[in-house]
């Protein structure tokens, strides 16, 4: 039953367009009774049965008046997911094997309000439950888990309501058009920065500590980053009596250029690229962290030094798609 399903869905998936936002009509909402739906029925044909042998007036009674409930469950039932509109709001980038959420909203244009529609991605199991308000709308979120990196198209998500009576499971299938951007995960126990390379001006090559830090402090000015500040030093001065800052100079005492090499990275055999792209993930993250110039080579690209937040997710986005 299980891989029937399952087939089921990979084929009705080849048939869908895929968009950000789908009005659901009787075209693409599907309903079938529920395990529930299935033992009323039972129990309405052993009642009818019943009924007939022995004559039963107050069986009949009993029984029709069952499955008149059922039959109007089952309009209630689709009625409550068919017209609304679901638009799925595309989430920001994140690293494998992290949780990524992103957000759908459930517009209705009915004046009556709509009970217990859940939303999850297919297969997944993972609902999340909403009532959509009358003539309003309401928001969940949806999380699903990246397993690769690279531009990832957003899997396959299904919506479904039970109410009111839950004999009847009413469904349907939506594939999103969004992509993802899934950056490598860093490696947890990244070895400290390589050593610089000697700027072309020729300064002195300020080499990194045990930490991966580049040595070098000068006094706060304004403006400088927060993460730019060397917070121990300031405790220090402030258990002395003092209140001067000092901030690491990379702007300026940084004579070494911090070049993050993928040939350098050091791993070599089976998952060799995975691996590297891992380390190098890590290594920008802590030269950002640090506030340092830092370049990327990679085996068809190169990024010039540079830092800030763009330059860290422009690194981030060539590892994603190396």
């Amino acid at each position: 039953m299980r891989y029937l399903q399952k087939r089921f869905e990979k084929w009705l998936q080849t048939r869908l367009k895929p968009s950000d936002s789908i009005t659901l009509t009787q075209r693409n909402v599907y309903i079938l009774p529920t395990r529930p739906g299935f033992m009323l029925g039972a129990t309405l044909l052993v009642l009818l049965v019943a009924s007939i042998n022995y004559q039963l007036n107050l069986g009949y009674l009993l029984t029709f008046l069952l499955a008149g409930s059922a039959v109007v469950g089952m309009h209630v039932c689709h009625g409550t997911l068919r017209g609304i509109t679901l638009h799925l709001i595309a989430p920001a980038a994140h690293h494998v094997g992290s949780s990524v959420t992103f957000d759908v909203k459930i517009s209705s244009e009915r004046r009556a309000v709509r009970h217990g529609i859940g939303v999850s991605v297919l297969g997944a199991g993972q609902w999340s439950w909403t009532d959509v308000p009358s003539l309003g709308s309401s928001s969940l979120q949806v999380a699903w888990k990246a397993t690769q990196r690279g531009l990832i198209t957003l899997p396959a998500l299904t919506a479904e309501t039970r109410f009111p009576m839950g004999t009847f499971r009413v469904w349907t299938v939506w594939r999103p058009a969004a992509q993802i951007l899934v950056y490598p995960a860093p490696e947890p126990l990244a070895p400290p920065l390589p050593p610089g390379v000697p700027r072309a001006s020729g300064g002195a090559a300020r080499q990194t500590s045990n930490s991966g830090e580049f040595d070098g402090v000068r006094a706060y000015r304004r403006g400088d980053p927060l993460k730019t500040v060397v917070w121990k030093k300031a405790a220090k001065a402030l258990a002395m009596g003092s209140n001067d800052l000092v901030s690491r100079d990379t702007e300026q005492t940084q004579t070494a250029e911090l070049w993050l090499d993928f040939a350098a990275a050091g791993f070599s055999g089976a998952g060799d690229k995975e691996a590297r792209l891992s380390r190098l993930c890590a290594w920008v993250l802590r030269a950002d962290k640090q506030a340092l110039h830092y370049g990327l080579r990679l085996p068809l690209r190169d990024i010039a030094p540079a830092s800030g937040e763009a330059h860290k997710r422009q690194c981030l986005e060539a590892l994603a798609l190396c």
